[in-house]
């Protein structure tokens, strides 16, 4: 108890921590504020930096000098961290020889529970450097984001903008003993084709390196576009699920249905699943696809199904939800735990309790407030689907005392009839 008692208060760390959060929410963060940005008419630059081995150039005694002077860590607890750290070593090994071990001064243990928050503990001058700026960030371990929304007209200034602030980032990494590359950071444009049309200035300097926009880039396993419409994510998606699907088909009279389930679950249903909350709202013929991805699926799991029959009862029997309310089920979980946990509060902050001006019915209703939002592409955001599906939940799930009742009584009343 000594040791944990030697920490100061977790408030410095938390928040650091909110830059680590899972790859669904970052993103869901990101997308938000872009097509909030398209909702008001605007485009926006997004720059994805490539930072070369980033956990493994840390300096140890930056990162201990960090965590005493900024985070107030002393005696014991920064001891731990320092023997954690410090006196480690490498070797190279090839069949029965190993080469002389060399001492590591730094880096953090990559696949370590400690190794992306000490990262995030690291960086977290760099996020205070960027909250000074005009421009909007998102740090998700050594993925690091940055993107600035402006109108047509004033696309030059604000390309100028991030160009300046691309620099400056450059330059406390290479100071902080972290190597960015210039000619691997991808750079995209995003809004509809009419605002793109009427740009003045499309290319970006960082580092005396031209960029210019890409279509499109895989960000944090989630293909974006410049017009946010998932269609490349979508069409990689379905490619990689039927490869899958007829490797499954080929294999599926050898498989009794349990172990079946268990390959089709995690071969084809992850990817379905995988950052599925940025679907919400996307037009029918997008969705209708991966509707159909899941269907065949269905049909290789239950050989009985042919094409002319119904859907549905397969699923149900297979106790799988339709790819819409996959969707709903996710974003109502992430809801349900954001409001819960408060955290991530990038999340956290965009969906806000229902409080009428007068005493109403529905104040106790754990109703939350829905923006006034009109546009297709705004109704796609977290700020607007987290509050719809909420408010579309009966009350006795909205009051759920924990996750896991949440979660099974959600599933339950998703399912179509």
């Amino acid at each position: 108890m000594s040791h944990l008692q030697s920490f100061p208060s977790l408030s410095p760390f938390q928040s650091a921590y909110r830059k680590f959060h899972s790859t669904e929410t970052a993103l869901l963060h990101i997308q938000n504020d872009l097509l909030l940005a398209i909702d008001k008419r605007k485009l926006s630059a997004l720059v994805l930096l490539d930072l070369s081995a980033a956990f493994d150039t840390i300096d140890h005694q930056l990162l201990l000098s960090r965590l005493s002077s900024t985070f107030g860590l002393t005696g014991p607890a920064l001891h731990i961290l320092s023997s954690y750290l410090t006196g480690r070593s490498q070797s190279v090994s090839i069949d029965s020889h190993f080469t002389t071990p060399s001492p590591m001064h730094t880096g953090v243990p990559q696949g370590s529970v400690l190794g992306p928050l000490l990262f995030c503990l690291y960086t977290t001058p760099l996020s205070n450097m960027l909250s000074a700026t005009a421009l909007s960030y998102h740090f998700y371990a050594d993925d690091t984001q940055l993107y600035i929304s402006f109108n047509s007209p004033d696309s030059a200034t604000s390309l100028a903008t991030l160009s300046s602030a691309l620099d400056s980032v450059h330059a406390w990494l290479t100071s902080n003993r972290l190597s960015v590359n210039p000619s691997k950071t991808e750079f995209l444009i995003i809004g509809t084709p009419q605002l793109r049309s009427k740009l003045t200035t499309i290319t970006l300097t960082f580092q005396s390196t031209l960029l210019s926009p890409t279509d499109s880039t895989r960000n944090l396993g989630f293909i974006f576009d410049k017009d946010l419409s998932a269609k490349q994510h979508i069409s990689s998606v379905c490619k990689s699920s039927y490869f899958q699907i007829r490797q499954l088909r080929q294999v599926r009279s050898s498989l009794d249905t349990n172990s079946a389930i268990i390959l089709a679950n995690s071969l084809v249903s992850s990817k379905l699943d995988y950052c599925n909350s940025l679907y919400y709202n996307l037009p029918a013929v997008s969705l209708d696809r991966l509707q159909k991805v899941q269907n065949s699926l269905a049909r290789v799991i239950v050989p009985s199904v042919r094409r002319h029959h119904h859907i549905t009862p397969t699923l149900k029997k297979l106790h799988w939800l339709p790819i819409r309310q996959r969707i709903s089920f996710k974003i109502a979980a992430i809801t349900f735990k954001t409001l819960q946990n408060k955290q991530p509060s990038y999340l956290s902050n965009l969906i806000i309790p229902y409080t009428p001006t007068r005493n109403l019915r529905s104040s106790d209703k754990f109703l939350l407030t829905v923006p006034d939002i009109r546009s297709a592409n705004g109704r796609r955001s977290f700020s607007y689907a987290a509050p719809s599906i909420w408010n579309s939940l009966p009350l006795a799930l909205r009051s759920c005392p924990t996750l896991s009742l949440f979660l099974s009584s959600l599933k339950t009343h998703l399912f179509p009839p």
